[in-house]
């Protein structure tokens, strides 16, 4: 394509009531420059339309196939839920289309390690939606460890809630009870914050892991009916990163009556924590303090509009202003020929975290895994 014309986005999963794709990517495409929503599918035309009709997209499809094949479509947005990701993707990327596939990459990384695969045999653009790489202060903080200002890293250490995987439950998110379906508290919030910790402070040498299912059933709020989980709710890392510092993460189901979110830096120099009302890191506003040297107390810390590519669009909606920033990259890429959103083959790294540490509380030995 012309690397100067609107970017066309075709968008698999967009239905019109409510969901990822309505809430966060529509609104972001349509406030940015150079990038439009094109095309959307969803499973039944009826849907597909009433959503075009609702957000002004120009064409609307029952089907996955019918979408990519369209011309106007340069880009592919996966926003389904994860085990339908592999069919989706293989889909795009066979007909030539780049893609941004929402994270979970795969059901598992056997699948993330297929499409990365088939992502780098047909050459295309492949990004993924590890949307923590583009907040503002998760860069920032990349920025302030590289440049020294705690030092040399001794620990970091990271407490959190996971909202959902409570005692309650929504209809619409009793899927993520269900281990088969790779959506997780393991793969979803934990593991965007993952991504976030070692991007900024680099991978793991080797880990040890609990898990705990805690709550084996839980409550569906609209009846009060009892539904069985059988994913974790309470997961717990520790190990040594390759730079040699220790690392120690909790993870917890629902919402606490304490920390929702904290994560410490400490280092030779200097101290670092970022917090937030959970442990969505990808999504949710984050808080940044720091303190050096003599310093006693930390105190809050300004990041530098460099660090923000959207300036104060959605100021009011963290959700589409965490894929506005991811969606900017992506067009930047298009137009300097670069891949600066995190791809396939980061996924493929993260998701290689995940299984060490599944691994890991399954046999209660020390794990480690392919870091490049």
């Amino acid at each position: 394509m012309d690397t100067n014309s609107l970017i066309g986005v075709g968008i698999i999963g967009a239905s019109p009531e409510r969901g990822w794709a309505s809430d966060a990517h529509i609104p972001a495409l349509a406030a940015l420059p150079g990038l439009a929503c094109v095309a959307l599918s969803t499973s039944r035309q009826a849907s597909a339309d009433e959503a075009a009709a609702k957000f002004g997209v120009p064409l609307a499809f029952d089907n996955h196939a019918a979408l990519v094949a369209r011309p106007e479509v340069d880009v592919v947005a996966v926003t389904v839920k994860v085990p339908h990701h592999f069919e989706l993707v293989q889909a795009a990327i066979g007909a030539g289309k780049a893609v941004y596939c929402e994270w979970p990459l795969g059901n598992g990384l056997a699948e993330a390690v297929a499409m990365a695969a088939l992502a780098r045999e047909a050459d295309v653009y492949a990004a993924v939606g590890l949307q923590a790489r583009s907040s503002p202060v998760v860069a920032y903080v990349k920025h302030l460890v590289e440049s020294g200002y705690v030092g040399e890293v001794l620990s970091s250490t990271i407490v959190a809630d996971a909202i959902n995987w409570g005692a309650d439950v929504l209809g619409c998110y009793t899927y993520l009870l269900d281990k088969r379906n790779g959506a997780s508290m393991l793969t979803i919030p934990f593991g965007h914050t993952m991504d976030a910790f070692c991007w900024s402070l680099g991978e793991f040498a080797e880990l040890s892991a609990t898990t705990a299912i805690r709550r084996p059933q839980v409550r569906l709020a609209e009846t009060g009916e009892i539904i069985a989980s059988d994913v974790p709710d309470q997961i717990a890392v520790s190990g040594i990163l390759e730079s040699g510092a220790l690392a120690s993460i909790h993870f917890r189901g629902g919402l606490s009556r304490g920390t929702h979110f904290l994560w410490e830096i400490n280092g030779t120099r200097g101290d670092l924590a970022i917090r937030a009302g959970g442990g969505h890191v990808q999504m949710l506003p984050l808080s940044l303090q720091g303190a050096q040297g003599e310093d006693r107390v930390m105190a809050e810390l300004a990041v530098p509009e460099a660090f923000n590519n959207i300036g104060p669009l959605f100021a009011d909606n963290p959700y589409a202003a965490s894929v506005a920033r991811a969606w900017t990259r992506l067009a930047e890429d298009f137009r300097s020929g670069q891949r600066s959103l995190p791809g396939f083959d980061d996924a493929v790294i993260r998701h290689r975290l995940l299984a060490a540490i599944e691994q890991a509380a399954l046999t209660g030995q020390r794990q480690r895994y392919q870091t490049r």
